[in-house]
């Protein structure tokens, strides 16, 4: 009886080794390329909507996310909109996303005064840099939108992480 079910497994492994070895006939496996989806411009942010999110102690600018807007694509890109302040008042609106898996961000369009989008020109996408005063995207990637590098899995989880001050997965030793 033993005997049967080593045989029965040695070809059932066979089998399956067969099966797997002919799936892509010979040739080399090359994976996906990755592919943006198509954003589309949110409602302008609402005052209500703004959460403020610490960014540095070297910086007077303010920074919000509009949670509102926040959503997470099928390509792994976290988007929102984004608000910086200055200390004096002046306002800067953006859409922008943070592609986690590669550690970059990009500008989707920028907010006018009468509440409506322009597309930005540079749809590149531009690696995150951790720089004392400006690190605001260095924040939102880090600290709320990728923890470890892994893209939040829905935008409720990010709201989350906003609302908490940080998301649970970050540790500060």
């Amino acid at each position: 009886m033993k005997l049967g079910a080593i045989l029965a497994g040695v070809l059932l492994l066979g089998a399956t080794g067969q099966v797997l070895a002919g799936e892509n006939d010979g040739e080399d496996y090359r994976p996906s390329r990755w592919q943006e989806v198509e954003a589309t411009f949110p409602l302008p942010p609402s005052e209500t909507t703004l959460k403020e999110f610490f960014v540095s102690a070297a910086t007077t600018n303010r920074f919000y996310v509009d949670l509102a807007s926040i959503s997470v694509g099928s390509d792994g890109v976290v988007r929102y909109v984004l608000v910086a302040q200055t200390a004096e008042g002046g306002r800067n609106i953006s859409f922008e996303g943070i592609r986690c898996e590669s550690g970059q961000r990009r500008i989707y369009a920028l907010g006018r005064s009468d509440g409506s989008w322009s597309a930005a020109r540079n749809k590149e996408w531009v690696r995150i840099r951790d720089v004392t005063a400006n690190r605001q995207h260095a924040a939102l990637y880090s600290s709320y939108f990728c923890p470890l590098g892994v893209a939040v899995l829905s935008a409720d989880e990010a709201r989350d992480a906003l609302k908490r001050g940080v998301h649970p997965m970050v540790k500060y030793w």
